[in-house]
């Protein structure tokens, strides 16, 4: 069909989108634009290409190089596979292992992108079922390939789906590997000769690693539980779902492994369903609105525990009955502690030395990890916010001869060892039971535990959310106000609450600016296209403002740490809540700025 828009570099660009895809719908989809004439949505669609963010190309599925879709699937994977034969002299022995997570297209993502490198001659490790996405950074490890795809888009909405890629240390995607294979994918935009034929299952460079991975992970898992007699003789009852994912026979193989009684299935969540069918998010860290069904199962079945996926199984919700019958759905930063303090006990009745072990969060998350390491004697380090930072820091600390005991981010993240160089929901839910176990025989629970840890460490109370925004110049203008205060660059509040609260530090990993080191530049890799400032307060508060990567939020996160002196939490807590009341509404001005504060 002809195609006048009025702008000749936008009809190049669509005319090249139709003469390349072969996707009915999505042909369909542009076409239907086109003759309505909506010039308007079509500059949006083709504006921009997906680009690798914190965690891979993610995007709503439909048609255009700004979404995920076929196309932009095969596009990508033909500059990933030109740019890991520039890189890797062995990629044709080695290859690559792709997995794919049970949302509408993933598998037959996974097939295209197969189709590709195939196409190239690098083998591929095309799994033949639904894994988590864990097992990619796994398998790129025990199978020594040069690189890992999974398809999925974790936790976002149904209408979503991503790519997620690892590099040959198993660790997500860095620069300058993002970069240079997005410049290798516009050199390779026209699909090749047969990229679109996703029958790759029968082709002699195509295997199945799943029961051999299977086999590896857990015997692996196998040897990091350490209760088995307990885990088989303990009164707790577990309930779980995956929310409608694919953790569920993988957490069943965990709990199998570890030798605990069969878990409690949430039914109507426990099989696939790329609808989300009983969920508004299918995330988790949502709390009680996504948690609901496990709840009422959990109560019907006299269980006390629960734990809950999200849907790729990469994280790890959990929360547990208390003594006047309300349940407790424990924060990301609390599980942290949690986790952090068992992983730290462990490694010490081992003898682990303390001036050879690390523990990593990243830079929005408790630093109850830090305040353990400065008691303990361990290392701490601190990341920016996600996995590949974390991941890629625990390797390199790993090689100077250190043993990274444990990784995690508040966003319900968590990495037990470095097995996995990810965050991993499947052994964390093995970890945390175990626990939970060891902590009723004890005749406490995973709720005293938590407060015996702040009464230790000191009290870490933290407050975490976010709002909507939709508008990217709203965005800006919020940010540039904040770096800009007074008027001059680099001028940022230095109190609130008309002085109460005063101000003693201010990072800014947007420009690169730290007014707590000697040169005023930040440590941490800084980024101009992501918005992150954070306030250091002078009574113990540290303040993060950020946008998300891959979802129109500003988020804020918060953390108020006291000595271990002053012991009355609700006190601690009363303050926090002030100061994040204060901070939203001076810093970030809701009203004005026509934010949509997060959904109940």
């Amino acid at each position: 069909m002809a195609i006048n828009t009025g702008n000749p570099d936008l009809d190049s660009k669509v005319g090249d989108w139709l003469n390349w895809d072969k996707n009915e719908k999505n042909i369909a989809e542009i076409e239907g634009l086109l003759k309505q004439n909506d010039t308007a949505t079509l500059s949006k669609i083709f504006e921009n290409r997906l680009e690798f963010g914190t965690a891979g190309l993610r995007g709503v599925m439909a048609a255009g190089p700004s979404r995920m879709n076929d196309l932009t699937v095969i596009q990508a994977t033909q500059g990933m596979a030109k740019y890991l034969l520039e890189c890797f002299d062995d990629v044709k022995t080695q290859g690559v292992a792709i997995g794919y997570d049970g949302r509408h297209n993933s598998c037959r993502f996974a097939r295209l992108a197969t189709r590709a490198f195939i196409s190239m001659g690098i083998p591929v490790h095309l799994f033949s079922a639904l894994v988590p996405t864990p097992y990619i950074p796994f398998s790129v490890c025990q199978l020594k390939t040069k690189a890992g795809i999974m398809i999925t888009a974790s936790h976002n909405p149904k209408e979503d789906n991503g790519y997620k890629v690892y590099w040959d240390n198993g660790a997500q995607l860095i620069s300058p590997h993002d970069k240079n294979i997005l410049k290798r994918s516009l050199d390779n935009l026209a699909p090749w000769a047969d990229a679109w034929d996703d029958s790759v299952r029968e082709h002699p460079l195509v295997s199945d690693p799943l029961a051999n991975i299977n086999q590896l992970y857990f015997d692996i898992l196998a040897k990091e539980c350490l209760l088995s007699e307990l885990n088989q003789k303990t009164a707790l009852k577990f309930t779980y779902t995956p929310v409608h994912g694919v953790g569920a026979p993988y957490v069943k193989m965990a709990f199998d492994t570890c030798k605990f009684q069969p878990y409690i299935p949430v039914q109507e969540q426990i099989e696939p369903d790329p609808e989300f069918s009983t969920v508004k998010f299918p995330n988790p860290e949502e709390g009680k609105s996504t948690l609901n069904l496990a709840l009422a199962t959990a109560s019907r079945n006299n269980s006390t525990v629960i734990l809950a996926n999200d849907p790729d199984a990469d994280r790890l919700a959990c929360a547990e009955l208390q003594p006047n019958g309300d349940w407790k759905v424990f924060s990301g930063n609390e599980l942290g502690a949690l986790l952090g303090w068992w992983m730290w006990s462990r490694a010490e009745q081992k003898g682990q030395n303390p001036a050879t072990a690390a523990m990593i969060a990243s830079t929005v998350s408790s630093k109850i990890l830090q305040t353990m390491a400065e008691r303990e004697g361990f290392l701490f380090e601190e990341t920016l916010t996600g996995f590949k930072w974390m991941a890629n820091r625990g390797l390199q600390l790993q090689k100077e001869g250190y043993q990274i005991l444990f990784a995690f981010e508040e966003a319900i993240g968590f990495m037990c060892g470095i097995h996995v160089p990810d965050k991993d929901g499947v052994s964390a839910a093995a970890h945390l039971s175990e626990l939970a176990v060891h902590l009723e025989n004890k005749g406490t629970t995973l709720s005293e535990q938590l407060e015996e840890i702040y009464l230790k460490y000191g009290q870490h109370v933290t407050l975490n959310s976010y709002y909507l925004c939709y508008d990217p110049v709203t965005i800006s203008r919020i940010f540039e106000r904040l770096r800009n205060f007074e008027k001059e660059p680099k001028t940022y509040p230095k109190s609130l609450m008309n002085g109460k609260y005063a101000i003693k530090g201010v990072r800014d990993l947007t420009n690169g600016f730290d007014s707590r080191q000697p040169d005023g530049k930040a440590l941490l890799p800084t980024s101009t296209s992501s918005q992150m400032i954070t306030f250091y307060f002078e009574n113990g508060l540290d303040a993060t403002i950020r946008t998300s990567g891959t979802e129109p939020k500003i988020k804020y996160y918060t953390e108020l740490r006291a000595s271990p002196t002053q012991t009355d939490r609700q006190q601690v807590q009363a303050t926090l809540e002030e100061m994040v009341q204060a901070l939203v509404d001076e810093f970030l001005q809701p009203t004005l700025n026509h934010l949509t504060p997060r959904p109940e």
